[in-house]
């Protein structure tokens, strides 16, 4: 069963995914999910604990997907684009928007060592050999792609694109 927390953490991405993130108060935000700013205060600390805990919920379920579709892929080519098809569909792009808001407004700090760390556990599961640096540069380039797609409204070209470079990769 969620906690308080949890709950009221669920009501708030599906409110920031909906309406947005930025320049909206604690108040606002409490009012939107029936709360108050005093239990987001409480649970979060400030604005900052609430956009951090949003990030760690979106980026968390999208790492557990990762090792998910990692025991179905068919090599590091197949998981990649797969992982890709899921994060650039229509439907999670609510989710990748409140993901570079929040990156926005916290600075991004210690957005990437988590993908790393999941990325080399993948890594070995599927029993390949990926440098540090190669992963790394895949993160970038993902990220890079999303805010494309979000920019451009155009997924078929950034997908082109991630095609391109994961056969560029050699994986």
């Amino acid at each position: 069963m969620p906690d308080a927390r949890d709950d009221l953490l669920d009501r708030i991405l599906t409110e920031a995914t909906t309406n947005g993130l930025a320049d909206r108060s604690l108040r606002d935000l409490a009012a939107a999910v029936g709360s108050s700013h005093r239990m987001l205060h409480y649970h979060f600390g400030s604005r900052a604990g609430l956009v951090g805990a949003l990030v760690q919920r979106v980026e968390s379920a999208q790492r557990e997907l990762l090792v998910e579709l990692a025991a179905e892929a068919d090599g590091v080519a197949d998981l990649v684009m797969t992982l890709w098809y899921r994060t650039a569909a229509p439907e999670m792009l609510p989710f990748v928007r409140l993901f570079f808001e929040c990156v926005a407004a916290t600075g991004g700090e210690g957005l990437t060592e988590p993908w790393m760390d999941v990325a080399a556990e993948v890594a070995e599961m599927i029993g390949v050999e990926l440098d540090a640096d190669e992963l790394r540069l895949a993160v970038a380039v993902s990220r890079g792609l999303l805010i494309d797609v979000l920019a451009t409204g155009d997924a078929t070209a950034a997908t082109r694109s991630m095609r391109r470079f994961v056969a560029l990769w050699g994986v």
